[in-house]
């Protein structure tokens, strides 16, 4: 469960992060994509270890609030799974199927 939460944050933080002030923005970076603990943060920026736990939890519903709000993290899946199942069915190699390939790699070229 925490390592799904992790990544799902991670994804959100990706989509998201230029909405949040700078504070915010380093404590995620540092918290979750550095993995430093509570206390390392707190103590590289002069303040308690609480104020950084409530810094974290406030930025992490916030990103879940914008994810309601604009779906951009959903969307992304959706199109992945998409996708997913073009390529499973362009097996051919006809015209058609070589012009969808290629199609399908341009929108991959473009995530």
């Amino acid at each position: 469960m925490m390592l799904e939460k992790t990544t799902r944050i991670n994804f959100l933080f990706d989509f998201y992060q230029s909405l949040l002030t700078d504070k915010q923005r380093q404590y995620m970076q540092l918290y979750y994509l550095e993995d430093l603990s509570l206390g390392e943060i707190a103590e590289e920026y002069g303040v308690s270890r609480q104020a950084v736990y409530d810094n974290v939890r406030r930025t992490e519903t916030m990103l879940e609030d914008y994810e309601k709000k604009l779906n951009l993290f959903d969307k992304f899946q959706q199109r992945i799974e998409i996708v997913e199942q073009l390529e499973q069915l362009m097996t051919g190699s006809d015209e058609h199927t070589t012009k969808l390939k290629n199609l399908l790699n341009e929108l991959k070229d473009r995530e």
